[in-house]
């Protein structure tokens, strides 16, 4: 299935000797198809390398301002890890989210918002952890005093006297 031997495809540089002449000897679906596996071979020294060939869906991200900026899942989670430093996390939860909070943006179809975002990433570190909550909180609604985490705090009271022990 697949199998495309010696298919030059486009240059691919060895990371071994660095050399760009390197040739395709096996080409096959990968990922449940959203990917194409590619074994290579450097024709300099003979070693042999696998690459992956992935269509990169474009989402743009609606700034407040109004200004455009392409998706980037790191910059979610470089600041979901902010607001989780020294916070005890599960394991994967934040890969977790990542992936949830760029699935919510590849079905905003052009553009979401940056308040949709940051609205998504609150909803879940309010569920997980207070502080991260209020660390995110205070970056993502530009707190300007400690007025704003007192706010915060008796906004959290409040939602969870109103809601059941989940307990």
């Amino acid at each position: 299935m697949g199998h495309h031997s010696g298919y030059a495809g486009p240059a691919m540089q060895c990371p071994f000797c660095h050399e760009s002449e390197t040739r395709v000897v096996d080409s096959r679906p990968a990922e449940a198809n959203t990917a194409i596996r590619r074994r290579r071979e450097c024709s300099a020294c003979g070693r042999r390398f696998t690459t992956y060939e992935r269509v990169v869906p474009m989402v743009m991200v609606r700034k407040r301002s109004g200004r455009l900026e392409a998706f980037a899942a790191e910059k979610v989670r470089r600041g979901i890890e902010a607001a989780l430093a020294d916070r005890p996390v599960p394991g994967g939860w934040v890969d977790d989210l990542v992936a949830e909070v760029e699935e919510d943006a590849l079905a905003a179809s052009g553009a979401i918002t940056s308040e949709a975002i940051g609205r998504r990433v609150l909803a879940a570190l309010r569920e997980l952890d207070e502080v991260a909550y209020l660390r995110f909180a205070s970056v993502y609604e530009e707190f300007q005093g400690v007025e704003d985490f007192q706010r915060a705090v008796q906004e959290m009271d409040v939602t969870v006297a109103r809601e059941p022990d989940r307990r």
